[in-house]
């Protein structure tokens, strides 16, 4: 059972592994997207089609009509992996191994919905996945196994989720047989739960008066969505994706200098440099190259207008 690109990739260990068997793949319906929106199959879905197998795609997790054809399958596991519902205890009590989670965070830190972006937006210098078993709770099953990874300067929301990815899928299958031959016990989560909220546009906006290490981070811990924006001088959104931190003073949202090297913007602690720019309607671009059709002189000011 998931959804995005991070369940594809688990599936597709599975699917490798010899001694897993595939019975039929679960996930969220097809969404609209793009401009013309479209619906469009979830990743995990377009795998399994590709291989043959039979798709679910229940509105609710908890409809009876799914869950009486998850009884005909009469799984002994189900797998889970970024799924995007709860799980009600009815379909966890159909296994008889139970339901097992790829959770992308070393539990019990950071349950819910947003462990990777979180990870990074705190400052994390390490993070990981964790196989845990499900109970009714949400991310509060007791763990079977995890896997440690750390956070690297040139890490983005994106670049650690494939990392997460790849990991997780590869502790799936490792932890699997031993724990259908009753040699993996679960333990308990240890105290300290923290939580993951779900990211919304809003958490991409620049609030330029805080430290340039907190946004350098709101900046890698946003990508690819929602991003992060700030406003120009005349009011235009722009789209930051790619900034350093520069240990110098400046004025909170004043431009300190704009040219190839970047824009340097003051902050409530040191300076940020931002590299990567996007204006609205057009594509990714370096700043040198932003700064050709969109000069901005030292002294002025972004973010007055952020509201969007």
């Amino acid at each position: 059972m998931g959804t995005p690109q991070l369940a594809a990739v688990c599936l597709q260990a599975l699917l490798d592994c010899p001694t897993i068997q595939v019975a039929a793949v679960v996930s969220q319906p097809d969404r609209p997207k793009g401009r013309q929106l479209r619906l469009e199959a979830p990743p995990v879905k377009a795998l399994a089609l590709k291989h043959g197998l039979q798709v679910f795609q229940p509105e609710r997790a908890r409809d009876a009509g799914f869950i009486d054809r998850m009884r005909g399958l009469s799984p002994d596991l189900i797998a889970v992996a970024a799924y995007g519902q709860i799980l009600p205890k009815t379909l966890l009590e159909i296994p008889r191994l139970g339901c097992l989670n790829v959770h992308t965070s070393l539990l019990p830190r950071y349950r819910g919905a947003a462990p990777i972006q979180w990870a990074i937006l705190n400052d994390d210098r390490e993070t990981g996945v964790t196989i845990m078993k499900m109970d009714a709770g949400l991310d509060t099953g007791d763990i079977l196994s995890e896997s440690r990874t750390p956070i690297r300067d040139e890490d983005d929301a994106q670049t650690l989720h494939d990392r997460l990815a790849e990991m997780g899928a590869q502790l799936l299958i490792q932890t699997i047989p031993p724990y259908a031959e009753g040699k993996l016990a679960p333990r308990p989560q240890p105290e300290g739960a923290s939580y993951a909220r779900k990211i919304v546009k809003e958490d991409g906006r620049l609030d330029w008066t805080r430290p340039a290490r907190e946004l350098w981070n709101k900046v890698r811990g946003l990508v690819p969505w929602p991003g992060c924006y700030t406003t120009l001088p005349n009011a235009d959104i722009l789209r930051i994706w790619r900034t350093e931190v520069v240990p110098a003073d400046g004025l909170p949202g004043q431009i300190a200098s704009a040219d190839k090297n970047g824009i340097l913007v003051g902050t409530g602690r040191d300076s940020l440099r931002v590299t990567e720019v996007q204006r609205q309607g057009s594509r990714r671009m370096t700043t040198a190259e932003f700064l050709t059709g969109c000069p901005l002189q030292p002294g002025q000011q972004l973010g007055r207008g952020d509201s969007t």
